[in-house]
């Protein structure tokens, strides 16, 4: 039979992504360089026919993998992708470090939904500190095989809320033998020590043109009452390293609906404060790629990019420095340290004629004005930051 000669890689234990900022889905990591997502058509179809000026600002589309739900004795639920399995032949086959993947997984972070639960419940006490200030630091969950903590890792809040509630939805739902097709995609913060992120809601407009009238609704009346109306972004999630304290500080979606222009002004300010000084050498960097991305975004015709998120990510660890004991991932800083990245997410209601997902789609002329209304605001604050204004 086709296929049978190759022998399949083995299951992968999925673990929550530390690092998500903001979103509703549950990224989960698939190896140190790969990330996944449950698979919507509509954003399989755009990574499948991404244009080629774009690709330098999203994530390396890497494959589709097949996941299920799985059991213990105990009644805790895991996450397992079946590489290989309900998939085009070599969907999703990634070179594997060595060693049996589920097994390193396995021992180095058993993650299960009392776990999460109870990792989030210490990590955030009550529901109300998800919507203020958020602090986390190094924790010391993590065993091998033997019962040693070899790795220290640092947890935000908010991808342990969306893991917990995306395993209850699943159990909910499906049974443990039902097969869910997950998107492979580049973890784009791997190669940061302390990636610092700040994930930004783009556009005037989030609904996408399949919504509902009571999502259409909702989703304008978001955009009226935040900055995403005023400005065209919306802080959607931040993680800022602080050097001085050796935690990250977080914000979520609820703090970012709440700001005002100025607010959201001083809060881009924030983003750039490492608890020592603000980061003034980020600036230019990040603007220059933010103005490449306009000029990419203004040639896109019939693209509309609603509810999708521009992250802008930069390494909190400044300088070239000893290895630090809590890394489990040492880097070494071999290019400028300053050095930033901006990448867009999130793309499950971007609509664009050609979508393979949607051979109907609403007709948009040119470009997206509101995506482009929001980069341009979102460039002159910097710019005024820069100046020192």
């Amino acid at each position: 039979m086709v296929g049978q000669s190759a022998e399949p890689r083995a299951a992968v234990l999925l673990q929550p992504f530390v690092h998500q900022v903001g979103g509703h889905t549950s990224m989960l990591t698939y190896d140190e360089h790969t990330i996944c997502k449950p698979l919507v058509s509509q954003e399989l179809s755009f990574y499948e026919s991404l244009p080629l000026a774009m690709r330098q600002f999203t994530p390396q589309y890497k494959g589709i993998v097949s996941v299920h739900l799985k059991k213990d004795s105990l009644g805790n639920l895991t996450l397992i992708a079946s590489p290989g399995l309900g998939q085009p032949d070599g969907c999703g086959r990634l070179d594997s470090a060595g060693g049996d993947p589920a097994v390193t997984l396995w021992h180095r972070c058993k993650w299960s939904h009392s776990q999460v639960t109870r990792t989030f419940k210490d990590s955030c006490p009550g529901k109300m500190l998800l919507r203020t200030d958020l602090q986390y630091h190094t924790d010391s969950l993590l065993e091998d095989a033997n019962g040693k903590q070899p790795e220290r890792k640092s947890y935000n809040p908010w991808g342990l809320h969306c893991h917990r509630q995306h395993l209850n939805r699943m159990s909910s739902k499906h049974n443990e033998n039902k097969l869910h097709q997950f998107l492979l995609l580049e973890n784009v913060v791997s190669k940061y020590s302390y990636p610092c992120i700040l994930d930004l809601k783009m556009g005037t407009r989030q609904h996408g043109d399949d919504a509902s009238e009571e999502k259409k609704a909702r989703h304008i009346k978001k955009c009226e009452q935040s900055t995403s109306a005023s400005l065209g972004v919306r802080i959607c999630g931040m993680q800022v390293y602080q050097a001085d304290t050796g935690h990250f500080l977080c914000k979520d979606k609820y703090y970012g609906r709440k700001l005002s222009a100025e607010g959201f002004r001083q809060t881009l300010r924030q983003f750039l404060c490492n608890g020592n000084q603000l980061r003034t050498d980020l600036l230019e960097p990040i603007i220059l790629r933010l103005k490449a991305l306009l000029a990419v975004i203004r040639k896109q015709s019939s693209y509309r990019f609603y509810s999708s998120s521009l992250l802008i990510i930069y390494d909190g660890q400044e300088h070239k420095e000893s290895v630090d004991q809590h890394l489990p991932f040492p880097k070494t800083q071999s290019t400028n340290p300053s050095r930033v990245d901006v990448r867009m997410i999130d793309f499950a209601h971007t609509t664009f004629k050609g979508s393979k997902s949607n051979p109907n789609p609403t007709p948009h002329d040119g470009p997206d004005h509101g995506y482009i209304f929001g980069l341009e605001n979102l460039i002159k604050i910097l710019q005024s930051l820069l100046e020192g204004k």
